[in-house]
């Protein structure tokens, strides 16, 4: 079973730990200690979440529940012409279970249901490429080593497993 939570204060250590596996194949390649490592990773991540209010003061930030347990943050934010998704990342032990695409599959169906396209930035690198490809985001340019995808509302011809 997926649900998702509002952020709390109490989830600041978990918000920044999830953040931590998006870089850690980048903190192995340091000789950093790991308190130089704990630093850089509050940091970033304290900047990131940030950002991200700052850009859109109205984004729900959310902790993916799997089986009751805290497995991922859902990171989206919607505005009068889109919904944005700003994170989505799952915790290593809890991928390949079917959560991030279940999460997408809720937010097209919110999408459809307010008329409203979903957009997002993806590293070209990122695994998760694939599945906002078939779920029919498309690329619309290129920025740096990140791709802008959108996908419009009502756009049924790639979200057939929807239900």
């Amino acid at each position: 079973m997926i649900q998702l939570r509002p952020v709390e204060e109490k989830d600041a250590a978990f918000i920044e730990a999830v953040y931590r596996t998006t870089r850690e194949a980048e903190l192995n390649l340091t000789n950093w200690s790991e308190y130089q490592k704990s630093a850089f990773i509050s940091m970033q991540s304290s900047a990131q979440l940030a950002d991200y209010k700052t850009k859109c003061p109205r984004a729900r930030f959310q902790v993916i529940i799997y089986n009751k347990k805290d497995a991922g943050r859902f990171f989206t934010c919607e505005t009068e012409n889109d919904i944005r998704l700003l994170d989505i990342t799952i915790l290593p032990e809890f991928t390949g279970r079917g959560i991030g695409t279940n999460l997408l599959h809720r937010l097209i169906q919110r999408s459809n249901k307010v008329q409203k396209k979903i957009s997002l930035h993806v590293i070209a690198s990122n695994p998760a490429l694939k599945l906002y490809q078939r779920l029919g985001f498309v690329h619309i340019k290129k920025d740096g080593f990140y791709y802008y995808m959108e996908r419009e509302p009502g756009d049924h011809s790639k979200t057939s497993s929807l239900g």
